[in-house]
């Protein structure tokens, strides 16, 4: 995956950057494919009523004269583009609606400001919301939609997918479609993690920090941000003590006690993917000796479970291990 070098794909591009072109087209014949239309009264049956018993259908009401809308429709427009045809928005301006506005407003729809975003679906509303949400709200409010009609955003068919991958070993694969999620979705926090797990998996421990140094700060403290910086931190540490690998095991035999020896090879045994045999040595050191070297043990198996995953059948093991030492 020579070319799957964080900051440059085939295409030359940072993998979260977004595509030549700016704002999505709005016209119904550019890029949006038609799910991105301007509409008013004549129109709003078959845009919005008819149109919803096939795709979910985002209604933004809006104003010129509404600087909040000004910064939503750019928002919804770019969910809307990214959700690639299972999601429709028809943009409405109440001024040039005003009688539409009244009838909606008599069926109950609350038009008390601008801007307010009614989703519909089957020919009816099903959910709304009022202000200028950020884009991670926005992005929620789609997804939620989507699968109250049995879907899901594109983003998520490649994040299964990768996931697919991995499990099945299939490493080169996977960071490609980890790549080209963040393409579409440059602050998505599984891709990024993912990204970097599949660089490290594949040898490329310096694309990998590349990559940990473009995660946007926004995600720094995510699960999956602190797990893959975790995982790149263990490989800087196993990387030496790997190559120790069988001294240390040596050491280990002679020595019992010697819980040092036992601690660099346990992160040896993790640096070559056995994860088992890792854990089961730092569980044996808190098992003779829970203080030992200020708790170092402990800390390092919890290091270990956030690289791995929480939900690795390693990581669960070996907490069950551990609450079995801890609470006897």
């Amino acid at each position: 995956m020579e070319d799957l070098i964080i900051g440059q794909t085939k295409s030359g591009a940072a993998p979260g950057a977004p595509k030549a072109g700016g704002v999505p087209n709005r016209s119904p014949g550019g890029p949006s494919g038609g799910m991105i239309v301007e509409g008013n009264q004549k129109t709003f049956m078959a845009e919005v009523i008819e149109a919803s018993r096939a795709v979910p259908v985002l209604v933004d009401f809006w104003a010129t004269w509404c600087g909040p809308c000004k910064q939503l429709t750019p928002t919804l427009e770019k969910v809307v583009t990214a959700a690639g045809g299972r999601l429709k928005l028809v943009k409405i301006d109440i001024d040039q609606n005003r009688s539409l506005v009244a009838q909606l407003t008599q069926l109950g729809l609350p038009m008390q400001s601008v801007p307010t975003v009614a989703a519909f679906w089957q020919g009816q509303i099903a959910d709304l919301f009022q202000g200028a949400l950020p884009e991670s709200d926005v992005k929620r409010f789609a997804e939620g939609l989507l699968k109250l009609a049995g879907g899901q955003m594109p983003s998520a068919d490649i994040l299964a997918e990768a996931k697919a991958a991995v499990e099945e070993g299939d490493i080169e694969a996977a960071g490609e479609l980890f790549s080209a999620l963040l393409q579409q979705e440059p602050e998505n926090p599984d891709a990024w993690g993912g990204l970097i797990r599949a660089l490290l998996a594949l040898g490329q421990e310096d694309q990998a920090k590349q990559a940990l140094a473009q995660v946007p700060p926004t995600l720094a403290a995510h699960a999956e941000i602190a797990g893959a910086r975790a995982a790149l931190a263990l490989a800087e540490e196993g990387r030496q003590a790997k190559s120790q690998i069988s001294a240390l095991q040596a050491r280990v035999a002679a020595d019992p006690a010697d819980h040092q020896a036992r601690y660099d090879y346990a992160t040896a045994l993790n640096a070559t993917g056995q994860r088992e045999q890792a854990a089961d040595a730092l569980l044996d050191i808190v098992r003779r000796d829970r203080a030992w070297n200020e708790d170092a043990a402990r800390l390092q198996l919890l290091k270990f479970f956030e690289a791995w995953g929480f939900d690795d059948p390693a990581t669960m093991a070996a907490r069950r291990k551990l609450s079995a030492i801890l609470f006897s």
